[in-house]
């Protein structure tokens, strides 16, 4: 298993797998999905878990002069369970603190328990929303103060 920057494009069946299942659970104004293009971006780092010459998982950071924002984390349920997103966050946040950014942001909706839970895990807490966001009760918003090596 390896985790890489990879090119939006190569993971675009798992990027519609994410995109359909998260509009079975909220409604269209409140998906927030960045397309390949804004993954694209000079800004944005897009990785996928790669197993087998197969991507398995993915997800993305976007940079702004601030903060950073977690973009895209997918797990397909096949592949779940085996610490993949942790891996991924893991190499975000990595990436984060190398370019002296010190705070990862994200949105979520409420009904992605499972995602909450893990971000809660990995040290995530509820704050205010961010960015262009507009209040919408179906975001929950999240963030995490990076630590630095002492």
């Amino acid at each position: 298993m390896e985790i890489k920057r990879i090119d939006p494009k190569q993971a675009e069946s798992l990027i519609k797998e994410l995109d359909e299942y998260q509009h079975k659970l909220y409604p269209p104004d409140s998906c927030h999905l960045d397309s390949i293009e804004t993954l694209q971006n000079d800004n944005a780092y897009f990785y996928g878990v790669v197993e087998n010459k197969e991507i398995v998982a993915i997800g993305s950071v976007k940079i702004f002069s601030d903060y950073g924002e977690l973009k895209r984390i997918y797990v397909p349920p096949a592949q779940r369970r085996k610490g993949l997103a942790n891996k991924i966050i893991d190499q975000l946040e990595t990436l984060l603190i190398s370019k002296g950014v010190f705070l990862s942001k994200l949105e979520t909706g409420p009904y992605s328990i499972d995602a909450i839970g893990l971000y809660e895990k990995l040290g995530y807490s509820i704050c205010e929303k961010f960015g262009t966001y507009k209040d919408d009760y179906l975001s929950t918003f999240m963030q995490k103060k990076l630590k630095t090596e002492e």
